[in-house]
Parts: structure tokens; sequence; C-alpha cells
């Protein structure tokens, strides 16, 4: 496992210190967590771009009509 270092501003650090608090984690497992939901929404991009390459117009259509029945 590595360790990362970073530089936040103090208002942003307490509020996410709040954040896990409030989820009853720690911050640790906060920035763990918001990493993963980031990296998934990555993945979910990548593999749409890179299927909307090689597929048609209208599928691409019909799987953000489906994406957007699942948000609301």
């Amino acid at each position: 496992m590595a360790t990362l270092t970073i530089r936040l501003p103090d208002d942003k650090h307490n509020r996410l210190k709040e954040l896990a608090q409030a989820k009853g984690i720690s911050v640790n497992t906060l920035i763990e967590e918001l990493s993963t939901i980031a990296l998934a929404e990555f993945d979910s991009q990548t593999r749409f771009k890179a299927m909307a390459v090689t597929g048609s117009a209208e599928e691409g259509l019909k799987i953000l009509a489906k994406l957007d029945t699942l948000t609301d």
C-alpha cells in the first residue's frame, strides 16, 4: 500500500474531516472511497468512448437514455 501526501486548504481539510466524522469513518477511508468513485467514473467514460468509436450513434443514444432513467 502506498502513502500519499496532499496539500489542501485548511477549510477544505476541516470539511473533509466533518464529512468523514458524519459518515463514521476516518479521513483516510473517506479519501479512499472518493478515489474509488473517481476511478469508476473515469473507467466508465473510457469504456463508453471506446464503445462509441466502434459502435453506432443510435446504440450510443440508447445507452445514454438508459443512464438518464437510472439517475432520475
